[in-house]
C-alpha cells in the first residue's frame, strides 16, 4: 500500500512540504515582497519569538486566559512546565518556538502586551513595598512621623498604630558593634512586622499582599 503523498509544491525543482520551515520562509517572502526580510532578520525574529515563548511560561494565569493561543501552543506550554529533564526541556522549548512562529501577528502582540502588563504590575508592587518600608522605619525613628501619617491617613486605628510604634521601639536591638557581631542587629520583633502589615494594608487601600507579608516575616 503506497503512502499518502505529502502536500506541497516545487520551487526551482525542490519540493517544499506545506508547514515546513522552508514553506514558512517562502510565505514570509510573499508577504513582505521580493525585498522582504533577510535571513539574518528572520533569524532575529525566530530568536525573539523563542524568547517570547520562554517568557510565556512565567505569565500569570489570568493574563494567559485572555490570549487566543492555538491549542497546540497551550498544550506545549503546559507540558514544558511539567518537564524537569534538561534535554527534554530544551527540545520542548524549541517546539514552543516553532509554535510561536505559527501564531497570528495580533496574537503575538497580545502576548507582548500581557507580559508588559505583568512587568509593570511587578514594578508597581516593588515601589509600594519600598514606600511601606520607608514609612515603617520613619514611624519608629521619628515622633513627628506618627502625626504626619495620621494626618494623611485618618482611617488608621491610631491606638493600634501608637501601640505598635511603642512596642517596636522597645523591642529594637541597639545597633552596636557588639550587637552586630552577635547577630542581633537584623532581628525583627513581632511589632516591627505587624507595623509593616498595617502600613502596607492602608497604603494599598485595605488590600493585603500575603506574599509580601510572608517575605517580611522571614
Amino acid at each position: 500500500m503506497s503512502r499518502k503523498p505529502k502536500k506541497g509544491y516545487f520551487v526551482r525543482g525542490q519540493f517544499v512540504a506545506e508547514g515546513s520551515e522552508l514553506d514558512l520562509e517562502f510565505k514570509r517572502e510573499l508577504k513582505f515582497g521580493l525585498e522582504g526580510p533577510s535571513r539574518t532578520e528572520l533569524k532575529r525574529e525566530s530568536t525573539e519569538l523563542q524568547e517570547l515563548g520562554t517568557q510565556l511560561l512565567t505569565l500569570r494565569a489570568d493574563l494567559m486566559a485572555d490570549l487566543k493561543l492555538t491549542d497546540k501552543l497551550k498544550d506545549a506550554l503546559a507540558e514544558a512546565k511539567r518537564i524537569t529533564n534538561f534535554e527534554g526541556k530544551r527540545r520542548q522549548m524549541q517546539f514552543i518556538g516553532k509554535q510561536m512562529r505559527l501564531q497570528d501577528p495580533e496574537v503575538l502582540q497580545a502576548v507582548r502586551d500581557a507580559l508588559e502588563i505583568q512587568r509593570l504590575g511587578s514594578a508597581k508592587d516593588t515601589q509600594a513595598l519600598h514606600l511601606a518600608e520607608a514609612w515603617r522605619d520613619r514611624l519608629i525613628a521619628d515622633d513627628t512621623a506618627v502625626g504626619e501619617w495620621i494626618a494623611q491617613y485618618p482611617q488608621t486605628d491610631t491606638q493600634q498604630l501608637r501601640a505598635l510604634v511603642r512596642q517596636a521601639r522597645k523591642d529594637a536591638v541597639p545597633v552596636t558593634n557588639a550587637a552586630v557581631s552577635q547577630g542581633l542587629a537584623p532581628r525583627q520583633s513581632r511589632a516591627y512586622r505587624e507595623m509593616f502589615k498595617l502600613v502596607r494594608s492602608i497604603l494599598s487601600g485595605g488590600q493585603s499582599d500575603e506574599s509580601t507579608e510572608e517575605a517580611e516575616d522571614e
